[in-house]
């Protein structure tokens, strides 16, 4: 194999003057991309401008924004190609990129829905970023939402990235949607206490507390006849909604109902357990006129409860009687 010098010489030399004259347009090329990419930054600031003005869909102008520059840098990238290699058209770079196979679209499926979420979430606000939202387990405050995800800030100061297609998809609570939201908590109070006075203390304890609105105003209520207590809730509203707001007024409601109560002789009960033993050889056994163990006593009187105080009463005197036929000198011969 003979190798010789002059071939290569001239194959480089004929690369090297196609490269040269391929100088203006791979100069014309870069100039066409820097334009594209200054345009696409006109846009992404226009777009900017715009939504600041409208505040209402500002932070959908900052995506759209962002949308208009990278296609003003995708369209200038294959214009700068074409101008700049012979023979190039855009249908080869979607071919190299791979962009027609199923398994990149695959890939993209979920990006693509991501996306679309959260254009319709950005469209149609069903939060803003500064809201406070509960999501399953998640909860937190809306710190930003992006195309692909959302960020939330936890109470505890984490971060909670949530893709965009979980908000749209699954219910989401916002709790500073409105300007007031409305508290509750039940306080269980005994069966012998006057509930018409418990009300009435509670109301005048809750009165007092400036961060309570009285437009709408606070009630109580009773709920439930628990097995060891009667359950009143008790309902006030708020302004604003937030959590910080929520738990320092929960906090001086409770404390000031709890101390007003204690003070106007309200007990408080706590769960209690009533124990009932029954004996199935006694004669009453089944009689529900005369059985012990809750039963209704019918029109005769109620039959004694057994007490376990009285059976170890009765059985310590049996055990101290004397036994039959014995005195108190001791027995007899």
């Amino acid at each position: 194999m003979n190798f010789h010098w002059s071939e290569a010489t001239q194959s480089v030399q004929a690369m090297a003057n196609g490269f040269i004259e391929r100088l203006p347009h791979f100069a014309i090329a870069i100039a066409v991309f820097v334009l594209f990419v200054a345009a696409g930054q006109i846009v992404r600031k226009a777009i900017r401008t715009f939504s600041e003005n409208h505040r209402k869909h500002r932070n959908l102008g900052m995506v759209f924004g962002r949308l208009g520059y990278g296609i003003s840098i995708f369209i200038g990238l294959l214009i700068a190609l074409v101008i700049a290699i012979p023979g190039f058209t855009p249908g080869q770079l979607v071919n190299l990129l791979g962009l027609s196979s199923v398994a990149i679209g695959f890939a993209f499926r979920d990006i693509l829905q991501n996306f679309l979420a959260g254009i319709l979430i950005l469209l149609t606000q069903p939060f803003r970023i500064g809201d406070q939202i509960i999501l399953s387990s998640f909860e937190g405050t809306v710190e930003n939402i992006e195309t692909r995800a959302t960020f939330l800030r936890t109470y505890d100061g984490r971060r909670i990235v949530i893709p965009n297609s979980e908000l749209f998809t699954n219910a989401v609570t916002v709790n500073t949607a409105y300007e007031k939201r409305r508290l509750e908590y039940d306080i269980g109070i005994g069966y012998g206490d006057d509930i018409a006075n418990a009300k009435r203390i509670i109301m005048e304890s809750i009165k007092g507390i400036p961060d309570v609105l009285d437009d709408p105003a606070p009630d109580v209520l009773v709920v439930d006849l628990a097995e060891s207590s009667v359950n009143l809730r008790v309902r006030w509203w708020v302004h604003p909604p937030r959590q910080m707001d929520v738990l320092n007024v929960r906090d001086a409601v409770l404390e000031a109902v709890k101390n007003a109560l204690m003070a106007g002789g309200v007990d408080l009960p706590f769960p209690t357990t009533q124990i009932l033993f029954h004996d199935q050889t006694e004669e009453t056994d089944g009689d529900r006129a005369r059985q012990r163990e809750g039963w209704p006593a019918g029109r005769n009187a109620a039959p004694e409860p057994a007490r376990i105080s009285k059976i170890l009463s009765a059985m310590a005197e049996r055990r101290e009687r004397p036994r039959g036929g014995s005195g108190a000198d001791g027995p007899k011969h």
